[in-house]
């Protein structure tokens, strides 16, 4: 219900604002969240096996425009929340998290325990884009 006194009214049902509550408005907390364009090629720049570091054989990480990945024939979709790229398919769900430097490392375990996948953006591919 609003108030025909123009004072706020405690709860808005009527899905109106009366007048003198618009510049209330501006009081309310906005939303500090970013889009942070990761789309690209990314290169397997390092791998590391239960802390090791072995050559990086792995084919490249996809991030396409559309919210779309691929990686190693695995396809699906990916979000960016915060400082992660969230990759999904109908059955599995994973996170990668992004490093400066266009890189995102995706950690996940195997058989030989940990594994840390470390993919680069290469910045010249980057200007291309622009």
């Amino acid at each position: 219900m609003g108030d025909p006194n123009g004072v706020c009214p405690n709860g808005l049902d009527s899905g109106t604002v009366p007048r003198d509550c618009c510049p209330l408005l501006f009081l309310l907390p906005q939303s500090q969240a970013q889009t942070v364009d990761v789309s690209g090629r990314y290169q397997c720049a390092e791998a590391k096996v239960r802390g090791k570091v072995i050559p990086c054989k792995a084919a490249p990480l996809i991030l396409k425009n559309d919210g779309h990945f691929e990686l190693r024939g695995w396809e699906g979709s990916y979000l960016v929340t915060g400082g992660w790229v969230e990759l999904s398919d109908s059955l599995i769900k994973t996170r990668a998290k992004i490093e400066p430097g266009h890189k995102i490392v995706l950690r996940y375990y195997e058989k030989h325990g940990l594994v840390e996948m470390t993919y680069e953006r290469r910045v010249a591919e980057w200007a291309r884009r622009r």
